[in-house]
């Protein structure tokens, strides 16, 4: 990556950006309180803090994206009161001069339309070139946010992409207009190290040269620190709403202050795994599993030909009882598609998948009901995973009212509020809805409806990524706590390779869908024999 430099930044004359005693609220629940934030023209600023502390909300209300919510105070831009803008004139501004990447690239994006076209969609709407010209634009953006093949992937829609894949396409849509300035909500979440690196390079080359035209700055929301230190020049951090401290990111790294502030930079991984006995029976076992899917292929008279793409090839696996398997890989490696085809969700696999030395295939009726209940899965993108009409102790109860009969609505809700609290929320949330929380939060939602059914298998895609490095650290202590106390067997897929080196027992890496080194994790990660896993190495010691 790119060493932080402070040569753009300018702090005389008016902000380009300036909140002052910003305040949202949401009926009785203070979301933001009286944040006071100014950004100069060209600078980078990094807003920090744990889940729900406030800053998605800010940049949001900035936006003015907020519905049901109460906002007073002063946002101005450029010397404008956002705040006394129409709805009209803000429509004019987002995109063009005011862009947002969202933290969740599936729900943001149109499953209905290719990423091309809503690529090219905002490149006509605010520089009114031809559809040709804006699908040329939109395929060099894919191509400099490091999509592979950008001239076909132009043509996929949200669901042929994988999660780091469809975050990069949110980045090349939000850059389409060059924006003064950038609204980043976590824009290298879902990315593995390899490729965070480049896209923070990427920002980095764009904000350079936006500044020497237009002062194109950029508000980065994260929970990365390492990013921050790398990427920003000044960090502000939000404590349950409010800015409990802020300066240049090379004091506040060095000397923090606040208390809070200390306990953020100190939060990292801890190893706390209990060894697997050698006795340890065999949970799940894959063996040489394959997974292709039909593509497009370009013809002499457009898309037409079909074509095969191997996602995943003849991999095989191993679980055993109280195990953690990590499996990494850069995105679209096809760690998520071998997942979905380990939980016998994959309709295009091939070879053979046993739990407890029966095949996937054996389990009908009631046993394939009780098999589900004993497998169970964290997906990566928690807001899409829950539905959106439904409290959350619905949704975290509602395995039980199937897999467990014979509780009451009493013993139930005992059971949701119990597992609620092990993830680090509390009984409030039982009659809230998704949309009323973080992205963090969704997530320890997402892990509590997992773990309320007692699973013998937990398949973990991506399960800390939208996490906050002390909400990160309590998640990854309470997932080894019920593995040691329920002999858990855990396949946990992640892009962190500190998370993996916390957590697993074993490691696989993952290449183009091929499983190209896999042992134990002391020694893949001290002695890798695989140049692609030196290659993912190192690029997490730069990161």
């Amino acid at each position: 990556m790119t060493p932080n430099t402070n040569s753009n930044a300018s702090t005389e004359g008016e902000p380009l950006l300036e909140l002052e005693r910003l305040r949202v609220s949401f009926g009785d629940t203070v979301a933001v309180n009286d944040v006071t934030l100014a950004i100069a023209n060209g600078e980078r600023v990094a807003l920090v803090g744990e889940s729900g502390s406030g800053k998605s909300v800010t940049a949001l209300a900035i936006l003015r994206l907020l519905r049901d919510a109460e906002v007073s105070g002063s946002i101005r831009f450029a010397g404008q009161d956002l705040t006394q803008k129409s709805e009209r004139q803000m429509r004019g501004l987002r995109g063009s001069d005011i862009a947002m990447i969202f933290q969740e690239p599936m729900t943001a994006l149109n499953p209905l339309y290719t990423i091309g076209d809503q690529i090219a969609e905002t490149i006509v709407l605010h520089d009114g070139v031809s559809q040709q010209e804006a699908r040329k634009r939109a395929i060099a953006l894919l191509a400099r946010t490091g999509i592979a093949q950008p001239e076909q992937r132009v043509n996929s829609y949200a669901h042929q992409l994988s999660g780091g894949q469809r975050q990069r396409a949110m980045i090349a849509m939000a850059l389409a207009c060059r924006p003064r300035l950038l609204l980043a909500d976590e824009p290298t979440t879902a990315l593995d190290v390899t490729i965070r690196a480049q896209i923070v390079d990427l920002l980095l080359e764009l904000q350079r040269d936006e500044a020497q035209k237009r002062g194109m700055a950029v508000l980065l929301i994260t929970h990365d620190l390492n990013l921050v230190r790398r990427f920003a020049q000044r960090v502000a951090v939000m404590e349950r709403g409010v800015l409990v401290e802020s300066g240049p990111v090379e004091r506040i790294f060095a000397e923090p202050q606040h208390p809070y502030t200390q306990r953020l930079l100190n939060s990292r991984p801890q190893r706390a795994v209990a060894p697997v006995l050698p006795i340890a029976p065999v949970l799940l076992e894959a063996r040489d599993v394959s997974v292709a899917f039909r593509t497009k292929l370009p013809g002499f008279s457009g898309w037409f030909r079909s074509g095969r793409f191997a996602a995943v090839s003849e991999a095989s696996v191993t679980v055993r009882q109280g195990e953690t398997v990590g499996i990494v890989g850069e995105s679209g490696s096809g760690k998520s598609t071998l997942a979905m085809a380990l939980l016998g969700l994959q309709r295009t696999s091939e070879g053979e998948v046993q739990f407890q030395g029966r095949p996937l295939s054996s389990y009908h009726g009631r046993e394939q009901t009780v098999l589900r209940s004993n497998m169970q899965v964290v997906f990566q993108d928690p807001f899409s995973s829950l539905s959106p009409r439904q409290t959350i102790e619905r949704i975290v109860g509602e395995g039980l009212a199937l897999h467990r009969p014979q509780l009451d609505t009493t013993a139930r809700r005992e059971k949701v509020i119990a597992v609620l609290r092990e993830v680090g929320l509390d009984r409030t949330a039982l009659s809230r809805y998704p949309h009323e929380f973080s992205g963090g939060q969704r997530q320890r939602i997402a892990i509590a409806r997992a773990l309320v059914l007692e699973p013998r298998i937990l398949i973990l895609d991506e399960p800390t990524s939208a996490l906050d490095v002390s909400i990160q650290q309590q998640v990854l202590k309470l997932l080894a706590n019920l593995q040691n106390k329920y002999n858990l067997g855990f396949v946990f897929i992640s892009h962190d390779l500190e998370v993996i080196g916390a957590m697993a027992h074993r490691v696989m890496v993952m290449q183009d869908g091929m499983i190209v080194e896999s042992g134990e994790v002391e020694k893949i990660f001290s002695a890798p024999a695989h140049p692609y896993t030196r290659k993912l190495l190192n690029a997490a010691l730069q990161a």
